[in-house]
């Protein structure tokens, strides 16, 4: 038995911990969760727990159902929201087959498999959220309408708001787990919240993000509201999304830092960024993962809708951040397309594959755009030679089908599933009829 798991056996024991949750994530990033007795932490350590893997989206067929979830050691934390007295822990799980072979069809392994890939080429990735939501009233449901739990717009200041409470709170939360919050404001919309996770390598960030939504639903639930990770809640207000802040680096120095380079990017970082725009349009059904996510990205308010890069240029799809003279640890990229509600571990997967193919391939970089692209027309965003991202779920699946970028990375098993499942989501959707339909046209045709 390693150090780690020492430390979680007498952590357990000192702590009067009751519950153990074991954490895991299904293909569509929907977190899972099995509670065991202390009693049998030392042979979930060293057997793993099994469960039928073919109830659970995406993770295996049914004649192949039994899986092991291996809690990760590294990953232990109380959970404040169970109380004090007899407590409630979680870690978070790799899932195995039978053999002890990590499963194909596990979100966690297809990113540690990106991860090690990159650090074959000496590279480790980092990644930093600015994670959005809304806040509503209960009830929130498609009947009842939603409520915003205010009407605050972009870096307000409501006396006596509730949002100020909520975030405290979550942030308190999210610190008492080890979980490091950067920044924190109120966003365009109203009820609409903004929490900026501080940078950390992928793998910790993608199960911080897990960790995350569920803490601000926690929090939600206590103070009697309701939190949303939908990309586009309410079709007259911004969309929620997820921009994140990329970078590589090779042992303590930044690899995408170059002084007196334009911008001070390094040749990799510019090769990374031409990776990214390269496969964009291959990736979006990853990075933006439901019909809801088009809502967003083409419903205006800053979301990104255009293939192109720029400096400080928040109507583009990579943005390079406005550099700080002597630190040079801080040279990144900021990807705008992402939304909230996507599967942290496949999105920076296929993020960090397309950036590495562009370092890999020698990718050239188009010149910046310092234009604001939303106000281009289409001839003149032609004529710069500037691309449309998918403008819809069915667009985007039909171009990831044809990437052998996003299927390498991903692997044949969730490749397919994705692909299926999404289809299955864009057929369910095209058949409705919505509410616009029949304002428009029951009662003049």
């Amino acid at each position: 038995m390693d150090r780690q798991q020492e430390f979680v056996l007498r952590t357990v024991e000192e702590r009067d911990i009751r519950f153990i949750r074991l954490w895991f994530t299904d293909v569509l990033g929907m977190l899972k969760s099995v509670a065991i007795a202390p009693a049998e932490l030392e042979s979930a350590f060293a057997e793993g727990i099994g469960f039928d893997g073919s109830s659970i989206e995406g993770l295996t067929r049914v004649y192949e159902a039994d899986m092991i979830a291996k809690p990760d050691p590294t990953t232990f934390q109380v959970l404040p929201w169970r109380g004090e007295r007899h407590g409630t822990a979680r870690m978070f799980c790799d899932i195995l087959t039978p053999d002890g072979e990590p499963s194909l069809a596990d979100s966690r392994n297809v990113l540690k498999r990106a991860l090690a890939k990159a650090s074959d080429k000496g590279f480790t990735f980092y990644t930093h959220p600015e994670v959005e939501f809304y806040l509503f009233n209960q009830p929130a449901d498609a009947e009842h309408g939603l409520v915003p739990v205010d009407q605050g717009g972009y870096f307000d200041h409501l006396a006596r708001g509730s949002t100020h409470d909520f975030r405290r709170a979550a942030i308190t939360m999210l610190e008492s787990m080890g979980i490091s919050v950067e920044f924190s404001h109120h966003e365009a919309g109203p009820g609409q919240n903004e929490i900026d996770l501080r940078y950390a390598d992928a793998l910790t960030t993608a199960d911080n993000l897990m960790t995350f939504r569920t803490v601000v639903k926690e929090v939600a639930l206590e103070q009697g509201v309701f939190a949303s990770f939908m990309p586009k809640p309410m079709a007259d207000q911004p969309g929620s999304g997820m921009h994140t802040h990329l970078s590589l680096f090779e042992g303590d120095r930044n690899a995408f830092h170059e002084p007196g380079a334009q911008f001070e990017l390094s040749k990799t970082a510019r090769q990374f960024i031409a990776g990214l725009l390269v496969h964009a349009a291959e990736i979006t059904a990853i990075t933006n993962q439901y019909v809801n996510s088009y809502k967003r990205l083409w419903g205006g308010a800053e979301a990104p809708s255009y293939v192109c890069w720029g400096h400080n240029n928040r109507s583009a799809l990579v943005r390079v951040p406005m550099y700080k003279p002597g630190k040079g640890n801080s040279s990144r990229v900021e990807y705008r397309a992402l939304d909230s509600a996507t599967n942290p571990y496949l999105a920076f997967a296929v993020m960090l594959a397309a950036g590495l193919k562009g370092i890999e391939e020698g990718y050239e970089l188009p010149e910046a755009t310092e234009d604001d692209v939303w106000e281009l027309t289409d001839a003149e965003r032609r004529a710069l030679g500037i691309k449309p991202l998918p403008q819809s779920l069915d667009e985007a699946i039909a171009v990831m089908e044809k990437s052998e970028l996003v299927a390498e990375t991903l692997g044949e098993h969730v490749f397919d599933f994705v692909l299926r499942n999404k289809r299955q989501e864009w057929d369910g959707y095209r058949a409705q009829v919505t509410p616009f339909e029949l304002k428009r046209f029951l009662q003049v045709l």
